[in-house]
């Protein structure tokens, strides 16, 4: 049926016109037989794009084309004339940043298995303030296999089903800010590859489900999927839900990156009786995200919640998602860990550069802890109090390539979680029209003409093969550091040019604090002490000074 609508939109426009000036073309020629030569090499010309166009709408490998058969070809034709064009024109870099651009560019190439070396040495500018590089051996250790590059998550006791995880998972993104053929394709390409795909705070969907990836579902202040017709949380609904073996780990959603402390509103009008039946919402009411769980309010009770999480889901692993805010916030949660004895599996920290389709603009750019930043700040508050080893801590926030895991991970992570990454795999080509339906490529477009661009199994084994290759360039790169395993990386690996004569360690540049540092001389550190100070378990606010 949809296809019957394909001559009707504007963007097979090009096609629709080809065909009909074909058809005229053949008439006029047997019709004015003085003009036969003129309209038969028209209708020969049009002919030809209008096979053409046939072709680009069956064809599975370029998105693009399928939803602009014929107009697309100008995009790849002035890709082939000169490849700066097509990364600053037509893959949404509005820059033209060596950094967008490659990082962009090494997803497409690892996606597609291309080859993703170049020659001619690096195009930065090596000696401006900020470049960064890791320290690399003269003795540099073989390169361990991709199966070596995972880690269990789960603290035993509490936690009965611990998960095996990679060190490179999908992010949260929810089934209708992406659309089905997207979610269909990633979850796909997490089950080839043996990785984790969290489903975003939108809940389950069948496309979550369609085949059999395993899943982190998040859980945030909507309870979508768990709640009551008042949005309050069900514990049996969430305890149903969660126990079935495809999800993997729990996730309750205290913030993200991009709009941390913002909730959020799904009109009523853009809720489908599909939608509602997801996030166990009624039709005909705009479907609220508050800025702030109902279900508690202080960090014991944070803690609690999480631990209701786990025990709910038969023992998975649970923890929590946020990003740093108030020092002493995440310091309270620090000492509530100690007075109640209670810890989460995990924590993901999203850094304020993670992306969003939809946030305030001065949310994105001036709200929240950048991620190398909280995650520091995470890493050693949980150190600083003896805690550390029982808790996986996660990063999440424009991480890509394998470079950016490597950063991360030396400086607190255990494993990364990547969306845009993964985004450019099925085909996002940053036009930045996520809010407004008109995805070009059908990565987040609900419409299902746009949709059918996405071809699922492409787009599948390129989730894939981004995901395996950017694990084996991490194993190259930690190989070419001397050291076996990513988890050796440390602070002093990495070092970054301040200015043009001044270079110093991650070491130097953030304060490392040592095993239960905290709890024997908090005043030791100016920092972690002062907010520390702070803290209080059974409240968020901050002592007075």
């Amino acid at each position: 049926m949809t296809l019957l609508l394909l001559p009707f939109q504007i963007r097979y426009m090009a096609l629709t016109l080809s065909v009909l000036g074909a058809a005229l073309a053949i008439l006029l020629a047997v019709t004015m037989p003085g003009w036969h030569l003129l309209f038969g090499t028209a209708a020969a010309i049009l002919a030809a794009l209008s096979a053409l166009g046939v072709r680009d709408l069956i064809q599975t490998r370029h998105a693009v084309l399928r939803n602009y058969p014929i107009a697309a070809h100008l995009r790849f034709l002035l890709e082939s004339i000169r490849p700066e064009m097509r990364q600053y024109f037509f893959e949404g870099d509005k820059d033209g940043t060596p950094f967008a651009r490659d990082k962009r560019a090494i997803v497409y190439q690892r996606a597609k298995k291309a080859l993703d070396k170049r020659p001619f040495g690096t195009q930065y500018d090596v000696y401006k303030d900020s470049f960064e590089w890791l320290h690399h051996s003269l003795a540099p250790k073989p390169v361990a296999p991709d199966s070596a590059y995972r880690l269990s998550i789960g603290h035993p006791g509490p936690c009965t089903q611990p998960y095996s995880a990679s060190v490179l998972n999908i992010s949260a993104m929810s089934y209708g800010a992406l659309s089905a053929n997207a979610i269909r394709a990633l979850n796909k390409g997490a089950k080839l590859g043996g990785f984790a795909h969290d489903t975003g705070e939108g809940g389950v969907s069948p496309y979550h489900r369609e085949f059999g990836g395993d899943l982190i579902w998040e859980v945030g202040s909507g309870y979508f999927g768990c709640r009551n017709d008042d949005g309050s949380f069900n514990p049996d609904r969430f305890a149903q839900a969660s126990a079935d073996p495809q999800i993997r780990m729990v996730e309750l959603k205290l913030s993200q990156g991009a709009k941390p402390g913002h909730g959020g509103v799904l009109p009523a009008a853009k809720i489908t009786p599909e939608i509602a039946a997801i996030r166990g919402v009624p039709m005909g009411q705009d479907c609220v995200s508050p800025a702030a769980h109902g279900s508690f309010s202080t960090p014991v009770g944070l803690l609690e919640f999480v631990d209701q999480m786990r025990r709910l889901s038969g023992g998975k692993p649970a923890g929590f998602k946020l990003c740093i805010g108030h020092p002493w916030e995440f310091m309270a949660i620090c000492k509530a860990m100690l007075e109640t004895g209670i810890t989460p599996d995990f924590i993901v920290v999203d850094g304020k550069e993670g992306g969003t389709g939809a946030a305030p603009l001065e949310f994105m750019d001036h709200v929240g802890m950048p991620l190398r930043d909280g995650l520091t700040f995470a890493h050693n508050a949980l150190v600083g109090v003896g805690l550390r080893d029982r808790i996986r801590i996660g990063a999440s926030g424009k991480i890509i390539s394998a470079f950016d895991m490597a950063r991360v991970m030396a400086l607190g992570a255990d494993w990364c979680n990547a969306a845009r990454g993964f985004m450019f795999a099925v085909g996002c080509i940053q036009a930045q029209t996520c809010h407004t339906g008109h995805c070009p490529t059908g990565v987040t477009a609900q419409d299902p003409l746009r949709q059918r661009a996405l071809v699922v199994p492409d787009k599948a084994d390129r989730v894939f093969n981004f995901h395996r290759n950017t694990i084996h360039a991490l194993a190259e790169l930690v190989a070419a550091a001397g050291l076996d395993h990513p988890a050796a990386l440390k602070p002093h690996h990495f070092l970054q040019r301040g200015t043009s004569d001044t270079v110093i360690t991650y070491a130097e540049q953030y304060e490392q604090l040592l095993p239960g540092q905290l709890l024997a001389d908090p005043g030791s550190s100016r920092r972690f002490g002062e907010a520390w100070r702070l803290a209080q378990p059974h409240s968020f606010d901050r002592l007075s000074a």
